[in-house]
């Protein structure tokens, strides 16, 4: 088990439920707009949202922004080690910095220790996009042993300056190297994991790569926060990880909207119901499970497993809760029929 590191007001490590992190693509400067994204993914339920700090004016920016916002902010550094150091002066609440990037070690050691006197953690991140020349040389490539390697050694290096208040973030866009980086980094560290595929890429394809890869590490036991890293809006970011944890039986609560492949047998207009469905149901607090199927054949049967359900027909549908028929509504009016189910349901 990993050890405890708070971030803000929440803690990570040592059992603690796996907290979800995104990152805004606003320009964070621009104070307004950052906010509103931040505010917009903490409702979707983001737990920790990272702030990219290239200018002192982005530093600078956090104050202000720390004080509209509610969940932890991170401060993302590369290169200038005075950029670290404004971003712990305005209140981020952790700075992701590689250390083999900042400079030398009188550099590292004054983002160190302003860290210290505050006590906020640092996430040293390590991307294999970044990896040290001779590392990349001793192994002949990029590989997972040297991600490893280059990670621990700068753990080391912050460890050796007196402050052990850490996160390890290994990233690569290989998933299995990153699966097994993971891996052998978590039977010789116990500081905190932040898990994540790096430039997973687009909505389909960098969800498909983030699932795989989450999944084969997170059930391991790996893994103290997550990222799904997706060329998109950060808000799909949120949805998706959602989904992982709670494929994997690591978060409980929210609707889960499942729904059955369109067929010759189709005559309802699944595909679009679907989304609404899924759309319509995400400001709901309850912990269930809602069913679309798109025919009556079938539909009842597959939608037993469900709490509540919709089975689709010529122009109308069933509602069904618990395996039994309870009403029955024209097409353009099962969502608003679903809807009063579920905000008046009773167990």
């Amino acid at each position: 088990m990993t050890k405890t590191v708070k971030i803000g007001d929440k803690a990570i490590g040592g059992g603690s439920p796996i907290l979800i992190q995104s990152m805004t693509n606003t320009k964070t400067e621009d104070v307004v707009s950052t906010v509103a994204q931040i505010k917009k993914l903490e409702a979707a339920g983001c737990d920790v949202i990272r702030c990219a700090v290239p200018t002192m004016e982005a530093a600078g920016a956090l104050e202000e922004i720390k004080k509209q916002i509610t969940i932890p902010l991170v401060a993302d550094i590369h290169f200038d080690y005075r950029l670290a150091i404004a971003a712990i002066e305005h209140g981020a609440d952790k700075i992701r910095i590689n250390p083999g990037n900042i400079g030398s070690r009188e550099r590292v050691q004054a983002v160190v220790d302003a860290a210290k006197e505050r006590g906020i953690p640092i996430r040293v991140g390590v991307n294999s996009g970044s990896l040290e020349k001779e590392i990349v040389e001793k192994y002949r490539g990029v590989t997972a042993e040297g991600l490893v390697e280059s990670a621990l050694a700068q753990v080391k290096l912050i460890e050796d300056m007196g402050y052990d208040n850490l996160v390890i973030s290994i990233k690569s866009s290989d998933v299995l190297m990153c699966v097994r980086a993971h891996e052998l980094t978590a039977v010789q560290t116990n500081h905190p994991l932040h898990v994540g595929i790096t430039e997973a890429g687009t909505l389909t394809s960098g969800n498909i790569k983030s699932a795989i890869g989450l999944g084969l590490i997170l059930h391991q036991g790996i893994g103290d926060t997550i990222r799904v890293s997706l060329t998109g809006d950060p808000i799909e970011e949120i949805k998706s990880a959602k989904i992982i944890l709670k494929t994997l039986g690591l978060r409980k609560g929210g609707i889960e909207v499942v729904s059955c492949p369109t067929c010759g047998r189709t005559k309802i207009d699944l595909i679009r119901l679907a989304g609404e469905v899924e759309t319509m149901t995400a400001d709901i607090p309850l912990d269930l499970k809602v069913a679309v199927m798109g025919c009556v054949v079938n539909g009842p049967g597959e939608a037993k497993e469900a709490d509540i359900g919709i089975a689709g027909g010529v122009g109308e549908g069933l509602i069904i809760k618990r395996g039994e028929i309870i009403k029955k509504a024209p097409e353009n009016q099962l969502l608003e029929e679903l809807r009063n189910e579920l905000l008046n349901w009773k167990q």
